[in-house]
């Protein structure tokens, strides 16, 4: 692996442990506590940055995403290609899932990142992947802008986690 893979894979890996962390012994109530009627809950968190990951990497990746697999366990009410970019505080609400589950989907959606990320080229990092941007998007630009994402993401999870917990949740 060059540089750029490993600084890469490290990202993704610090994201996954977060999501581990951040799931792990979460009651459903805490996973859906929200401060006020508008804020995002974990569950919605964890489950958008892992449909987000799993989206954008099966992209570039040109596989299939893994979330196909695991739609039934959710039995969310949207459509199959949803990824929660844009949904308003309602479609929040309709994420109640098990912390436990949301955590096992997104390991196996870690687990294809990784394994995308370790193989790849400087050429195939220089790729573009969308030219509907000026400068157009290479893939490694897309990979960073995941991670900028999906971090932000776990992190908000983790401060909601601190909310419920001094809630008593």
């Amino acid at each position: 692996m060059n540089a750029a893979n490993v600084l890469l894979v490290d990202a993704f890996e610090r994201v996954h442990e977060l999501v581990v962390a951040v799931t792990d012994g979460l009651s459903l109530d805490a996973a859906t506590y929200r401060p006020d009627a508008e804020a995002n809950t974990i569950d919605w968190l964890v489950w958008h940055l892992s449909r987000v990951q799993d989206d954008h990497v099966a992209g570039v990746a040109g596989t299939e995403q893994i979330w196909p697999k695991w739609r039934e366990q959710f039995g969310l009410p949207f459509d199959p290609d949803e990824t929660g970019y844009a949904q308003d505080s309602d479609d929040v609400a309709k994420v109640r899932v098990d912390p436990a589950l949301l955590a096992e989907y997104h390991g196996e959606v870690h687990a294809a990142t990784i394994q995308f990320v370790e193989e790849l080229t400087e050429d195939d990092l220089a790729r573009v992947v969308d030219e509907n941007w000026d400068p157009p998007v290479t893939l490694s630009a897309r990979l960073v802008s995941v991670i900028g994402d999906i971090t932000q993401h776990v992190g908000q999870a983790a401060y909601l986690r601190g909310l419920a917990e001094r809630a008593g949740l």
